[in-house]
């Protein structure tokens, strides 16, 4: 009977684990989680009448691989509100809504004639070389020009990875983007011809926003999390570091850090880039030279339970994202309380706000009287908040999100070669394949599939 070992207890390990079981219900998993509380950074907080999320807030419904996996495991979505489609960028120190449609694109003040006119230029704009790993900001610049890059895309590429868009590659963070380029020649031809085709079919067909309700559940994600790590009962050993990894004659050895050491048919390193790279080091001194060279900025999550009439600002929308060329300390903030209901307690509005990021990774390392300060400072002229927060709660990342960056896809060929080496060793976690959580569920179930198929 094979043996499967998941090195890492987040969403992509759980999941792998889950679906790996179903696809072979005979073989023996585990899962090795050196925290005490599975889950990765999608987890809940219930605090005086708070549901704080310390991580990921939700997934999009348009891809559907987190909650088929939800409804399998009995729990039932939440839907966002209608208003969490109204989203805001800070221009000059004011809210100023995100265009979704055409018309409001061409009234929008968010960027001047000048800017929008360059925007639609893009239709005409010739096709980039598409031999080289452009960055993020590169790509719009030259696409859609200057001023949308500061006030679209820039706020974009905080929000999704709380990333420096200088550096993030366009090819592995945006990968469809790269494609429509490469098809169609240009986003506004491919956007138009998507859609002409998706009428055809009695479908929408694509918009200019990320497509999709946000989609959470009742409890929040730790719902999700619970429920797997029920389903999978003790296969999941919490409370248990992994100290290395290791080739044997029959297989794969994981060592732990308490001195135990388990024999696997294959393992499944489904931890954080760094952790991954310190593991294998000894045993695959390539694959920890490629891996190590992906970067996590730290990233706070400041909470704060506000009276509903202590903010003249309307609250009935998504929240708000900050452009660099803004200067303020802050990534931006949602308002959880608009976006689900039961969010918190009656008369209350609960916020959440971003900080650090590969930005000002060293906001984010601030006091937690420092950063309650900083975050009030910041926000108090935008929503117009005239006191304090009756409730802060702050859940601080070390490393949050991983960046891809100009050379990940070429580091990922470098990982890929050095896994088809050593047959047995498997990857499965968000520094590969998408960041996002539907990607890692659909990406776990993929690679359960390949596991069942490919382990003796």
């Amino acid at each position: 009977m094979a043996r499967v070992i998941f090195v890492g207890g987040g969403m992509s390990g759980l999941s792998c684990a889950w679906f790996l079981r179903e696809f072979r219900p005979g073989w023996e998993v585990v899962v090795l989680e050196a925290l005490e509380r599975p889950g990765g950074k999608a987890r809940t907080r219930l605090e005086d009448g708070f549901l704080c999320e310390t991580g990921v807030n939700g997934v999009l419904d348009n891809k559907p691989s987190t909650l088929e996996l939800a409804g399998r495991l009995g729990i039932q979505p939440l839907r966002s509100s209608d208003s969490a489609r109204r989203r805001f960028v800070v221009k000059q120190g004011r809210l100023l809504k995100l265009p979704e449609s055409p018309p409001e694109f061409l009234t929008s003040p968010l960027l001047s004639p000048m800017g929008r006119l360059r925007v639609l230029l893009e239709a005409v704009t010739p096709r980039g070389e598409f031999g080289r790993d452009e960055s993020l900001a590169d790509f719009a610049r030259r696409r859609l020009g200057k001023e949308a890059f500061s006030r679209l895309i820039d706020p974009m590429a905080t929000g999704i990875y709380a990333g420096d868009p200088e550096q993030l590659s366009l090819r592995s963070c945006f990968p469809r983007i790269h494609e429509l380029e490469r098809e169609y020649g240009s986003l506004i031809r491919a956007m138009l011809k998507l859609k002409k085709e998706a009428r055809r079919k009695g479908r929408a067909g694509p918009g200019a926003g990320p497509g999709g309700t946000l989609t959470s559940f009742r409890l929040g994600m730790s719902e999700l999390v619970d429920a797997l790590v029920s389903s999978l009962g003790d296969v999941v050993r919490p409370g248990t570091p992994v100290r290395s990894i290791l080739m044997k004659d029959s297989g794969w050895g994981v060592g732990l850090e308490s001195g135990e050491e388990i024999e696997a048919s294959a393992v499944v390193l489904s931890c954080p880039a760094g952790d991954a790279a310190r593991m294998v080091h000894s045993a695959l001194p390539e694959l920890a030279s490629a891996v190590r060279h992906i970067r996590y900025p730290p990233v706070s999550v400041v909470c704060f339970g506000l009276r509903q009439k202590d903010v003249r600002q309307s609250l009935d929308g998504f929240g708000f994202l900050v452009p660099g060329s803004e200067r303020r300390k802050i990534l931006g903030t949602l308002w959880d309380s608009s976006i689900f209901p039961d969010r918190a307690p009656e008369g209350y509005a609960l916020l959440r706000t971003l900080v650090g990021g590969a930005r000002a990774p060293e906001v984010a390392r601030l006091s937690d009287e420092a950063l309650t300060d900083l975050v009030v400072r910041e926000i108090s002229d935008l929503i117009g908040l005239e006191a304090r927060p009756d409730f802060v709660r702050i859940y601080r990342w070390e490393e949050a999100i991983p960046q891809y960056e100009v050379g990940h896809e070429a580091l990922m060929k470098k990982v890929e070669t050095e896994l088809e080496r050593n047959p047995g060793l498997y990857v499965r976690c968000n520094w590969t394949g998408g960041v996002s959580l539907n990607d890692c569920v659909a990406n776990s179930q993929r690679l359960a599939r390949r596991i069942a198929e490919q382990v003796p």
